[in-house]
Parts: structure tokens; sequence; C-alpha cells
């Protein structure tokens, strides 16, 4: 049977972590050996497939959602599987294991900045392999992945492919998928052995800053603290030429820039928000994936992707959550009117 092509099929999969993010707003970071005191605390969610998911149900995305991965076989995964349904995800693909807890995380929000330290349980979500998936059977358009490096039996080496995800990559694309990625931000070493093998099995590469510069060498912001645009353009460039096939975007709390395979090249400036407005980062980079993923999927023209990307992640910064403050499309999109923009970064070039 021919596999369909990505214009035959319509919607989206997402694979990868789901985490309960247990979230604390804290007076300040304590140095070791001090106390730092606990003004308020929530619950919400974490996890590349878990808050893009429920990101893109909250816009009202005009296609079908589908979730795969692993949770536990206790309350937290139950809950899991019970708000994607709400949400009307397709779970097929998201099982429960006797085997590992749902993954979690401990979120601790500086009040004042919305700077966020992570405590990280992998559970359940390091032993998810993808191999439960029959791209074949589903008509999903598009498949994600995120994040790398937090997915411990997918970033396991393989013989033929480099790694376990980069198998899984091309196993979707070779049933007719366009396939995304997404990483997590941790200081490692490993973004080289782990994430370039998948980039060659990659339609659509989407990145902050950190993780761009830590795969391609370059230095994006420079001694300043400031974007450098002429960096950003090279760190979208290397990574096409590493692998990505059609498109790079990197992505910074300043705003956003995408470099095509065919040499486009679109910036994007962030919302100017009142530091009141902001009640925690957390959850951003998957509400602005979530943005540039919906337009993706529907076509859009690249400016406009962005557009929504950064405004998405605006309205996630108002909740400490990662998807409390995500309101439907029409409504995130307002905020680019009421805010305006910040100064464009490639202004500086």
């Amino acid at each position: 049977m021919k596999a369909k092509s990505a214009s035959e099929r319509r919607g989206l999969l997402v694979g990868g972590n789901w985490i309960v993010d247990r979230i604390k707003i804290i007076d300040a970071y304590p140095q070791p050996e001090q106390l730092a005191n606990i003004r308020a605390e929530t619950q919400g969610t974490g996890g590349a497939a878990y808050n893009v998911l429920i990101a893109l149900a909250k816009l009202g995305a005009p296609f079908p959602l589908h979730g795969a991965g692993l949770v536990g076989k206790d309350e937290a995964g139950k809950g899991i599987i019970e708000n994607c349904k709400k949400h009307k995800i397709d779970v097929r693909f998201l099982r429960a294991t006797p085997k590992a807890q749902t993954a979690y995380t401990d979120v601790m929000t500086e009040q004042q900045t919305g700077r966020r330290t992570f405590f990280h349980w992998r559970g359940a979500n390091a032993l998810w392999d993808g191999s439960d998936i029959d791209f074949k059977k589903l008509k999903a358009r598009m498949f994600h992945l995120g994040y790398l490096l937090l997915l411990d039996a997918l970033d396991a080496p393989d013989k033929k492919y480099g790694t376990r995800a980069a198998a899984l990559l091309a196993k979707a694309q070779e049933a007719g998928l366009k396939t995304s990625i997404d990483v997590v931000s941790e200081n490692s070493d490993r973004f080289v052995q782990i994430v370039l093998p998948a980039l060659k099995f990659v339609d659509y590469c989407i990145l902050n800053e950190f993780e761009a510069s830590k795969i391609t060498g370059f230095k994006i912001r420079d001694a300043n603290g400031q974007i450098d645009p002429v960096a950003v353009r090279h760190a979208a460039g290397a990574l096409l030429q590493q692998g990505a096939r059609e498109l790079v975007v990197i992505h910074y709390p300043e705003g956003a820039f995408a470099r095509t395979r065919k040499g486009e090249d679109v910036w994007q400036a962030a919302l100017k928000l009142p530091q009141n407005y902001i009640a925690g980062t957390a959850g951003a980079g998957d509400a602005f994936c979530a943005g540039v993923l919906m337009g993706l999927h529907e076509g859009w023209k690249l400016q406009q992707c962005l557009l929504t990307g950064v405004c998405v992640a605006a309205a996630c910064l108002a909740d400490a959550t990662c998807t409390g403050g995500i309101k439907p499309l029409a409504a995130c999109m307002a905020l680019a009117k009421k805010f305006g923009f910040q100064p464009p970064v490639e202004k500086g070039d």
C-alpha cells in the first residue's frame, strides 16, 4: 500500500515527554544551605508532547491532534490521559506502563523575575521508544518529536541511523509524514551526538538560541548578553547544512528567526510585555512551537507562522503553568495589537 503524501494527510501527531509540572513560586532562589519561601503552588502540564497538544487544543486547531508516549499506571498518568480526552486529543498511542511512575518536574519560579529552575524525574518517558506507533495507519500530516536529550530510550545509539530517535523520524518520513523536533536545554556536551543524527530525518527544526548554539558552536549571544543576528543566521544555516530538510526556526525571548532551504530569511520580534504581566516563563518555548506548527500545518506564510508563535508564547507568560494562559487563537493574536513589539534584533546587524 502506497504511503499517503503529506499534502493528502491532515492532523498532527506529537510524541515524547509527558510530564506533570509542580510549580512553586518562590521569593528568590537560595544559595546552598539557605532558605527560600514558597509563595504559591500550582500544578500543570509539562513536556513537549503534553504542552504542545494542549496548547493547540486551546488555540482551537482545526485539525486532528494525536499523542504518543508513556505515562505511569498511577493517578498522575490517569489525569494526563483524561485531560487529553477532555481536549479531544487521540490517545491511542499514549499508553500507561506499570514499569515506571509518570514523569514530573518541580519548577521553582522566582516571583520577581519569572526565572525558573527545574528538578526533573524522568519516569516513564525514559522507557518510550516509539515502536508502538504505526505511522502508515495514521492519517496525520506531521510528526513532532520532543524533547531529544530527555528521552533515554530514543537517545540511545542505533547502528543504522545513529540514534533510535533518528530511526523513528525516518520511519515517519517513509510513511509520508513531515517531521519536526525540539530539544531540551540541558547543560551538557551531548547535543552533537544526539541531535545531529536526527537532523537528517527532520523537515522542520525548531530550537531556542541556547540549543542552536550548543549544536552548531556559534555564540548567539554576545559578551553583553545581546542576540547577535549574524550568529543567528550562521547557526540556522549550519543546521540546514547538517541535515534539516526544509526549515530551521531559532527562537529566543526577544523574538525568532527562520531560514528555509530555499534561502528565505524571516525575522519576528517578540511582544513588548510589561514585567507585571509575566507570571512565569515555563512552557513559553512549547507555546511558541505550537503556534509555528499550527501555521506550518495550515500552509501559512512563514512570517505569519512566527507571528503566531510569539503571540501564543506571550499568552503563555500570563500564567505560571505551561498552558494555563493559552487562549483561543484570536485572543492570542490580539495581544500584538495590545502590547506592540520589542525592537527587532536584526537591526543590530
